[in-house]
This record gives structure tokens, C-alpha cells and sequence, in this order.
């Protein structure tokens, strides 16, 4: 299957709204939150990635079909190990997934991005877990660090936190 990133453009910005609707009903399960009177989560800081520097969002495309996306951005809580961007979502729809789009898309994504590199998972979220596990532990050979996140999801859960070098 042919995976490419695509950043997404502001005149496509609904398109990744859509997208992340689907992404947070998904990942309500593990959280717990609720839609809200219109219906919808709503992702509070999607303007910011056409806005703020160091915010990047990309479409997955497989076979040039739209199969997710990933949000990248450049912050951390205060006492967080010190990164140069982290991944804050990475949503792969289920009809991709198991075969390989996740992984060729992540690769992408930090061969885009160089430094030091952060991401989080909910731990209930085991399927995610063991995603990151793998491709980062491929990824960097067994070479990361894994904490627990400073601040809670809505549900109380704290983050698993990943920290690895990428170049």
C-alpha cells in the first residue's frame, strides 16, 4: 500500500474537523468526555495549527485515500523532558489499520521531524499501546523512555509518555 503524509491546507481544515470527530468518539471510550450540545467534542486548537509556528497537521493518504491524519506541535508541560516536537494526534481509521499504514505514516512523520520526540497514549487505550511500543521500539531499536504524563485525561487516567531521539 502506497502511504504518504499530505500537510493539510487551511481550505482543508474542515476536512480534518470531520476527521477528528471521528478520532474523539473513538477515543471517548478511554476517556470518558462527552459530546457537547451541538453533538460534537470539538478540538479546541485547531485553528492554532494555521496560526502558531511549530504546529503541522497531515493527512495519511493510502492508495490516495484519505486514512487519517497526524498532528504535530511543539509543547510540553513545565518539568516534562525537554523535546524539539511531540505528536500530538495520530488517528489511522479503522479500515487501514494492521496493514502497515501507521507505521509507513509515522516513519514519514519523523523523517519530517528531527530531534528529540515526545508523544502520549491513554492507557486503557491498549491497542494504541502496543502500536507505539512496536514502531518506536523498531524505530529506535529498544532506545526510548517511557513515563507517566504530568497531567490527567478527563477521566483521571495519566498519559503514557514517550521520549526517543530522532536524528
Amino acid at each position: 500500500m502506497n502511504v504518504i503524509l499530505k500537510q493539510v491546507k487551511h481550505e482543508e481544515k474542515q476536512i480534518l474537523a470531520n476527521l477528528l470527530e471521528k478520532f474523539d468518539y473513538e477515543f471517548s471510550q478511554y476517556d470518558g468526555r462527552d459530546v457537547n450540545s451541538d453533538g460534537l467534542y470539538g478540538y479546541q486548537y485547531l485553528d492554532c495549527y494555521w496560526t502558531d509556528e511549530d504546529r503541522y497537521a497531515y493527512f495519511i493518504m493510502a492508495d490516495e485515500k484519505l486514512a487519517g491524519f497526524a498532528m504535530i506541535y511543539n509543547y510540553r508541560e513545565e518539568g516534562d523532558p525537554e523535546t524539539d516536537f511531540q505528536i500530538s494526534e495520530f488517528f489511522v481509521m479503522h479500515k487501514y489499520r494492521r496493514l502497515g499504514v501507521g507505521r509507513q505514516a509515522f516513519f514519514q512523520v519523523l523523517d519530517k521531524h528531527r530531534g528529540r520526540c515526545g508523544l502520549g497514549c491513554h492507557p486503557k487505550n491498549i491497542p494504541s499501546v502496543r502500536f507505539w511500543n512496536k514502531v518506536i521500539g523498531e524505530h529506535t531499536k529498544g532506545r526510548y523512555e517511557t513515563i507517566k504524563s504530568k497531567s490527567p485525561f478527563p477521566d483521571g487516567a495519566y498519559a503514557d509518555m514517550f521520549y526517543f531521539n530522532n536524528g
